[in-house]
């Protein structure tokens, strides 16, 4: 008994790994940032394979301004790392800081646009 899944079921699926897949890239991006001991080369690894990962839902639409901000980030972070050979252990420490920055302004974007249930339970109508 299999069932059969309606299209706009499948595209919202998809939607939601891709998203969870994003999401899921710039928590370990942070981490990777935040840890003192991290590498150029344990960054590279993990990011290539975080990559991977979100490569295989390119094909689906973002609708939020928050989504699309962030897959512009990791597609830049990703040609000025992983791609640009003349990337060094220098230039990774250095740019360390800035990213955490950047990572947290998208962080705050992702925020601002959350719907809070709280907000309007105690309100009496």
């Amino acid at each position: 008994m299999s069932k059969k899944y309606t299209p706009k079921q499948i595209e919202k699926y998809k939607r939601q790994k891709y998203i969870g897949a994003l999401e899921k890239c710039t928590k370990n991006l942070f981490k990777l940032f935040r840890d003192k001991n991290s590498t150029l080369k344990n960054y590279k690894i993990r990011f290539i394979e975080l990559k991977k990962e979100i490569e295989k839902f390119s094909d689906i639409r973002l609708n939020s301004e928050y989504l699309k901000k962030t897959k512009e980030y990791i597609d830049e972070l990703y040609k000025l790392t992983v791609i640009n050979d003349n990337f060094d252990e220098n230039s990774y420490n250095s740019i360390k800081n800035q990213e955490l920055t950047n990572l947290n302004r998208l962080q705050k974007m992702k925020n601002r646009t959350k719907y809070n249930k709280e907000k309007h339970k105690n309100k009496i109508f």
